[in-house]
């Protein structure tokens, strides 16, 4: 028995010592971090997004600056990334439409210049099953690039698609207010 206790005080440091890879939100695990062109980026938030009284997918927020001001996430020049994981099969042009709306509603006096991009975005966007993963990435002077499940649909140019795309959910009017909350939640 003095084995056993002397064993497992001797481990205790070690566990304590372990840091959490990992943050989860209805069934879904996202990194804390990771490494993308070079840089670190920390999980900002997770949220829930929802329509109606269905869970639509669970998005999470990696910057390379942590920050809970929505809007100056929108606009700042760093790496962004979010990541959206279906909870539910949704037809490609409903999410299309559903981001489309988010611009319509945040992007203000942008957005005629934003039409002709937001039309190819909207092509970016596959039908998505439960459990799929659709990603959007900001990199400085390169665009936007859209990815589903791992391969890269395509890229739109220009900062300001991409800060009225972050805005979609990050803005004065967010496509969900819960989900905007838990994007801007980890501090």
């Amino acid at each position: 028995m003095k084995k056993i206790t002397m064993i497992l005080l001797l481990a205790l440091p070690c566990c304590l010592r372990a840091q959490v890879v990992e943050k989860m939100l209805k069934g879904v695990e996202m990194p804390i971090s990771m490494e993308l062109d070079g840089k670190n980026l920390e999980l900002n938030g997770m949220g829930l997004r929802t329509k109606v009284v269905f869970k639509v997918y669970i998005a999470g927020l990696y910057l390379e600056k942590s920050s809970s001001d929505g809007m100056a996430i929108a606009a700042s020049e760093q790496i962004k990334r979010i990541e959206l994981v279906f909870l539910r099969s949704v037809n490609g042009p409903e999410v299309a439409e559903a981001i489309a709306k988010g611009f319509a509603a945040n992007a203000g006096d942008a957005l005629p210049a934003l039409k002709d991009r937001v039309a190819k975005f909207k092509t970016l966007i596959p039908d998505v099953k439960k459990g799929d993963k659709l990603v959007f990435i900001y990199r400085p002077g390169a665009g936007l690039e859209a990815q589903a499940n791992g391969k890269t649909t395509g890229t739109i140019e220009g900062k300001d698609f991409a800060d009225a795309l972050f805005r979609v959910w990050l803005g004065e009017h967010p496509a969900d207010k819960a989900l905007k909350t838990g994007l801007l939640g980890f501090k």
